[in-house]
């Protein structure tokens, strides 16, 4: 579920309406898989998390060979006979185990990566979005829906405490996080304008930084500088309405030291990097890319638009080469695109319904 602000609105109600649907398990038939040796290393590959409809629990995940540009889908039921909820956000993955939040279904799974197989899983969330570790028995989860962000034990499984901010429950959200020194960043996108600042020895919000209307995203390039683009609102917003904008953020003076402006009616999305994080990815419209040194923004875009509905991208960590999914119309299946570095099209195949995440193994 993306960042749109207009959604504010419906979720609440159909969450109270329609909430004991959002988790049909199964029972269902399993199959085996095996990949690699087991030590969850062995092989390289690449999940992707399908949103599914919003309230109609058909979030499921994919993966993908680069290799043998094989696909396997609905990998989770197939796994473990129940499916895998509402709205599939993120996925990370840490020592052989990922990571699978599912936002509306309110639960974070812990799969083997190489069965597929769940090990574990957290509950008693609001609505999830994102987890970033800090331990192997601490991790953060931001939310949606919820202004606080949540402290787990990854080991335990369970919920230990909270961040909170002065964000109210009618607009405090957090999103992606990244991590300089003792401190995490994240962004607050929902009717909001800032990037919170959070010291994790102390679990507390030490400051935040005030930027364009509703940042989406939010990466850390190899200068440690972060990197966000803001959607800007939507006509009509209660928040306002601006001309969306990429920014550079120092880490370390945690100030502002570029700033690219879009234009009115552009929706730029989904910051990434390449492997040496020197190079950004962001979709608007067409996907476009630019050297994190650059100080003008590029003339003519990577990957043109295609009459498609560019809506996930990724960045290969060590070919560079890029994948971007097309959500066509959000009720079919959905396709991704692979590009090599230099642009050219390498591999055409389909996953589920609305891709929106992509994680590296």
């Amino acid at each position: 579920m993306r960042a749109f602000g207009f959604e504010k609105w419906i979720v609440p109600l159909l969450c109270a309406v329609c909430a004991v649907s959002c988790m049909d398990y199964g029972p269902r038939d399993t199959e085996d898989f095996r990949i690699g040796a087991g030590d969850g290393s062995a092989i390289r590959g690449l999940f992707i998390t399908n949103e599914g409809n919003f309230m109609y629990g058909n979030a499921s995940l994919s993966y993908y060979d680069p290799a043998t540009k094989r696909v396997e889908n609905e990998i989770f039921v197939r796994a473990n006979g129940f499916k895998l909820g509402d709205v599939a956000q993120s996925m990370v993955i840490r020592d052989g185990i990922g990571w699978v939040v599912v936002n509306n279904s309110g639960v974070i799974f812990a799969i083997d990566v190489d069965t597929f197989k769940e090990v574990g899983r957290i509950t008693g969330f609001t609505s999830p979005r994102y987890i970033h570790f800090l331990s192997d028995e601490k991790a953060y989860v931001t939310q949606i829906w919820d202004p606080r962000i949540y402290i787990v034990n990854p080991k335990t499984f369970e919920i230990t405490g909270y961040v909170e901010t002065d964000m109210d429950y009618e607009s405090g959200s957090t999103e992606q996080m990244v991590q300089y020194g003792k401190y995490v960043f994240t962004n607050c996108w929902s009717y909001q304008n800032r990037i919170l600042k959070i010291d994790t020895e102390k679990d507390e919000v030490v400051d935040e930084l005030v930027i364009g209307i509703q940042p989406t995203s939010l990466v850390m390039d190899c200068n440690d500088k972060m990197w966000t683009v803001t959607d800007g609102g939507y006509e009509g917003s209660p928040y306002g309405h601006e001309a969306p904008s990429l920014y550079c953020i120092d880490a370390e003076t945690f100030s502002v030291e570029k700033q690219f402006k879009f234009r009115f009616g552009d929706w730029p999305s989904e910051v990434q990097l390449n492997g040496t994080r020197d190079t950004l990815y962001f979709i608007n419209r067409s996907v476009w890319k630019l050297p994190v040194t650059a100080e003008n923004f590029p003339v003519k875009p990577f990957i043109p638009y295609q009459n498609t509905l560019y809506y996930g991208l990724t960045v290969d960590p060590v070919t560079s080469e890029v994948y971007v999914a097309d959500a066509i119309d959000y009720v079919q299946s959905g396709v991704i695109l692979r590009y090599s570095p230099e642009g050219r099209l390498l591999d055409r195949f389909y996953v589920g319904i609305i891709p929106g995440a992509f994680c590296w193994r």
